[in-house]
C-alpha cells in the first residue's frame, strides 16, 4: 500500500559554507518532526547526521548525510552536505539528488565562496532555492545589510519570509512577514511590515490574474498569497529567506512549515529533465510521467564501499515504482543484476522497505558496476541522464606504500575510494613512473588517507609529485657514433651517422609528417619515414649504398625511442624532433641487432647535444575568482610565479575573476597559498594549456639536479 503519494514527497539538500551550522539545523528538523528523540550535538559526537569517526575528531562534515522526516502529511528526504570547499564533490552529489536546495548562511559571516557556489549551482540544475540565515542568536550579527548584500549578490527576488524577534541573546523566536503583527515586536531587526510590499509583489508575479487583482484592489488577503507561493517559488521569482537558531530550535518550526510547503514536488525533475525523458529513437515514453504509473527511472547519486555492508549505492527514484522482484539495469553498460534489498537510510541507520517512489532516497547493496551519475531503469529503452559534473581536483602528491609488498593493493584501495569521491582522482604517470592522487585539498588528501588506513590498514609515504618536463630541440644538430666491443669470440660493432632536426608541433599524423616535412624535395633518396605521433617523432631511413642493411635499421629505430623516453640531457621524454639517418658501417662477422640498438641510442643521445637543446614545461591556465579587493595582491603574486594574465573581469556580488596562463611548477600549491591571500574567500580553476620552453637559468638547475642523482645512483 502506498503511503505517501508522490506529490506528498519532498527532496532538499542543505547546501552552503562550513560553519553555517548545516549539520546542527539538520538535527533541529529531526527533533522538532519527531524523527528522533533528541537533539543530536555536533560537539558531543551525538548528532544523528555526523556519525564517522573523521567527522568527529573534525567537527565538520566530510560526506553527505541521508535523513528524512515526516512532516504536515509530507515525507521530506533531506540530504546534509558537508560545507568545506575541500568536500565539494559531496555536496555536488546532494545536489544531483534533489528539488530544492536550501542554501544555509551564517548570520554571522554572511556570503562565502560556498554560499556563491551552491546557489549557482542550483539554479544551473534548474532547482527551487530557499535562503535560511541560521545563528541569528549569535552576537555581531548586522542584519539590515547582511540582507542588502544577499539582494546585491543574489538579485531582488530574495526576499524575507520571516524576521528574527531579537538578535543575539535576545533572539526568542521569528515573526512571519506576509502575516506580520502590529506594530511589530520592539526587538527587531527590520520591521516585518516594511518588507511585506516586496514579498508580495514578488509572489503575485507570476500569476496574471492575481496580480491584475492587486492592482485593481490593492489589497490581498494572507490566504490567497499563501496559496500562490509554491507556485511563485517553484517558478523562481521568489527565493524565500528564512531566519533560524538552529542550536536553540528557534524559527524551525516556520521553517519545516515552509519546506512541507513551499519546496517541490518530485514532478518538477520531469521540467529540469524534460529534455532527456525521451527513449533512445526519440520515441516518447512513460518515464516522464514521474510518479508511480511510469516505467521506473533512477539516478545513482552516490556511492559507499562499506567494510561491513560492502557497496552501496544511493538511488532517486525520478519514476515509477522500485522493488527488488525487477533486475535493475545499468543503462551506461548495459548489464542487469538483481537486487536482494532496498534500505532507507536515516544517518548511519537502515531499515529494509519493499519498495521505493518518485521522490525517493533508498540504497541497494551488493550491486557491482554502479557508479555516480549512472541511469538505472528496468526497460532497454531507458534514456540514460546528464552525468554530473564535478571540479577536476588540483591539488597532487605522488604516493607510495610503507610497507613492502603493498604495492597491489594501493592500487586496488584507492580505486575503490576514487568510485565514491569523484573529486579524487589517480593517476600512473609513464614519464616519472609515479603513482599520483589528486584531490580538491591537502585536508581532502589527508582525510583520503584515514581512510586507507581505516578501512584497508594500507599506510602511505606521501611527496610532491614530480613535475612532468619534456626535452626537445630548437637547432639542428649532427653526430655519429661507433658501437665496438672485443671480449673474445664474436664481437659487436655498429656504426651510425645522423642529423636531427626540430620538428614542427602543428604535426600530427603521419601523411602531414610526409606533406609539410619529410617528402622528396627535402630528402632526396629517402626510403622511408615512419612516424610516432606519442612523441611528435620523425625516423627518417636515408640510407645511400646499404652502408647499414636493412635488416638492422629498426633496431636504429628502437634505440632512438628508447632515448625519447629516458631523455638525452635531464631525465625528461623527448618530443617535437626528426632524426634522419644517413650514412654508417657495418662488419660481416659482428654486426647484429643489438651492436646497432646501442649505436642509435648513443649517436642520438650525442646529436641531442648539438642541436640546442631545451626544457619544456607544462603550463596551466587559471581562472581564479575572489573579493574584488584582493586584486592586487592575486595579480601581484601571480607575477611572482611567472604567471601570464590575459583578462580579468568583474563579477556581481562584488567578486572578480581573473584569466591567467603559469608554469605548472609554480602552482602546484596554489590552493593554500590563494587560500592564505583571500582568507579562504578565493576559488580557482587549473586546467593544462600547453608546453613551452623553460628559462635557460631553471633549465640549468634541473639539469645539474639529475646529474647529482644520476652520479648518485
Amino acid at each position: 500500500m502506498l503511503k505517501y503519494h508522490e506529490s506528498d514527497i519532498r527532496t532538499i539538500a542543505l547546501v552552503g559554507h562550513r560553519a553555517s551550522g548545516k549539520t546542527t539545523l539538520a538535527d533541529a528538523l529531526l527533533h522538532t518532526a519527531h524523527a528522533v528523540d533528541r537533539m543530536g550535538n555536533v560537539d558531543d559526537g551525538t548528532s544523528v547526521s555526523d556519525y564517522d569517526d573523521e567527522e568527529h575528531k573534525h567537527h565538520f562534515s566530510i560526506d553527505t548525510s541521508i535523513l528524512h522526516f515526516e512532516h504536515e502529511g509530507k515525507f521530506v528526504n533531506m540530504l546534509d552536505a558537508p560545507g568545506y570547499p575541500d568536500f565539494v564533490g559531496a555536496a555536488l552529489e546532494a545536489l544531483n539528488a534533489v528539488e530544492t536546495a536550501v542554501i544555509v548562511v551564517s548570520a554571522v559571516n554572511g556570503i562565502e565562496v560556498n554560499t556563491r557556489r551552491m546557489f549557482n549551482e542550483a539554479g544551473k540544475h534548474g532547482q527551487t532555492r530557499v535562503l535560511v540565515l541560521n545563528k541569528c542568536d549569535a552576537d555581531n550579527v548586522h542584519f539590515p545589510e547582511l540582507i542588502q548584500n544577499i539582494q546585491e549578490t543574489f538579485g531582488k527576488k530574495c526576499v524575507l519570509f520571516n524576521v528574527p524577534d531579537g538578535l543575539g541573546a535576545s533572539f526568542k523566536g521569528v515573526v512571519s512577514v506576509l502575516d506580520s503583527p502590529e506594530p511589530a515586536p520592539f526587538g527587531c531587526p527590520i520591521s516585518p511590515r516594511d518588507v511585506r510590499t516586496q514579498l508580495v509583489d514578488a509572489i503575485v508575479e507570476c500569476d496574471e490574474a492575481m496580480m491584475e487583482k492587486y492592482l485593481t484592489e490593492g489589497t490581498l488577503s494572507v490566504e490567497e498569497l499563501e496559496e500562490s507561493v509554491a507556485k511563485a517559488v517553484e517558478a523562481g521569482t521568489v527565493i524565500p529567506i528564512f531566519c533560524t537558531a538552529a542550536k536553540k530550535e528557534g524559527g524551525i518550526e516556520e521553517l519545516l512549515h515552509a519546506l512541507a510547503k513551499y519546496s517541490s514536488t518530485p514532478w518538477h525533475a520531469k521540467v529540469r529533465l524534460g529534455d532527456y525523458l525521451h527513449g533512445h529513437h526519440g520515441h516518447e515514453h512513460a518515464f516522464d510521467q514521474a510518479d508511480e504509473k511510469g516505467e521506473f527511472l533512477g539516478l545513482v547519486f552516490k556511492t559507499v564501499n562499506d567494510k561491513f555492508v560492502g557497496n552501496l549505492s544511493f538511488i532517486r527514484v525520478l519514476s515509477g515504482k522500485l522493488d527488488a522482484a525487477h533486475p535493475l539495469l545499468n543503462v551506461r553498460s548495459g548489464k542487469t543484476a538483481r537486487v536482494s534489498q532496498l534500505l532507507m537510510i536515516q544517518g548511519k541507520t537502515n531499515q529494509p522497505v519493499p519498495e521505493a517512489y518518485p521522490g525517493d532516497i533508498i540504497a541497494v547493496a551488493k550491486v557491482e558496476d554502479l557508479h555516480i551519475g549512472d541511469t538505472v531503469a528496468f526497460s532497454k529503452e531507458a534514456p540514460k541522464l546528464p552525468e554530473p559534473e564535478f571540479p577536476k581536483p588540483m591539488y597532487g602528491l605522488a604516493v607510495e606504500p610503507k610497507n613492502r609488498g603493498d604495492e597491489q593493493k594501493i592500487s586496488q584501495s584507492l580505486h575503490k575510494i576514487a568510485d565514491e569521491d569523484p573529486t579524487f582522482k589517480i593517476t600512473h604517470d609513464p614519464q616519472t613512473h609515479e603513482l599520483v592522487i589528486n584531490g580538491v585539498s591537502q585536508l581532502h588528501l589527508d582525510v583520503i588517507q584515514h581512510r586507507l588506513k581505516k578501512r584497508f590498514d594500507l599506510e602511505v609515504v606521501t611527496r610532491e609529485p614530480r613535475i612532468p618536463y619534456r626535452e626537445t630541440i630548437i637547432g639542428e644538430g649532427e653526430s655519429d657514433y661507433r658501437h665496438k666491443k672485443q671480449s673474445g669470440g664474436r664481437g659487436q660493432f655498429g656504426e651510425v651517422h645522423m642529423r636531427i632536426y626540430p620538428l614542427s608541433r602543428e604535426i600530427k599524423t603521419q601523411a602531414e609528417c610526409e606533406e609539410q616535412f619529410a617528402n622528396r624535395s627535402k630528402f632526396e633518396k629517402m626510403r622511408s619515414v615512419h612516424y610516432d605521433p606519442d612523441h611528435n617523432f620523425a625516423f627518417i631511413d636515408h640510407i645511400v649504398g646499404g652502408t647499414i642493411p636493412n635488416q638492422f635499421m629498426p633496431a636504429v629505430e628502437k634505440g632512438c625511442k628508447e632515448i625519447l623516453e629516458q631523455g638525452a640531457i635531464a631525465g625528461y621524454r623527448m618530443q617535437d624532433l626528426a632524426v634522419e639517418v644517413h650514412f654508417g658501417k657495418y662488419h660481416d662477422v659482428d654486426s647484429s641487432e643489438a651492436a646497432f640498438k646501442t649505436a642509435g641510442r648513443m649517436a642520438l643521445r650525442k646529436a641531442v647535444r648539438t642541436a640546442n637543446p631545451v626544457l619544456m614545461e607544462p603550463i596551466v591556465k587559471l581562472e581564479v575568482t575572489i573579493p574584488s579587493r584582493f586584486t592586487g595582491a592575486i595579480l601581484g603574486d601571480l607575477n611572482t610565479k611567472r604567471g601570464h594574465v590575459e583578462n580579468q573581469d568583474s563579477l556581481p556580488g562584488d567578486l572578480a575573476v581573473i584569466m591567467a596562463r603559469a608554469p605548472l611548477a609554480e602552482v602546484t600549491k596554489y590552493a593554500a597559498q590563494l587560500g592564505s591571500i583571500t582568507q579562504g574567500q578565493g576559488s580557482f580553476t587549473m586546467d593544462f594549456s600547453h608546453y613551452d620552453v623553460v628559462p635557460m637559468t631553471i633549465q640549468k638547475q634541473i639539469e645539474a639536479k639529475h646529474k647529482t642523482s644520476d652520479e648518485e645512483e
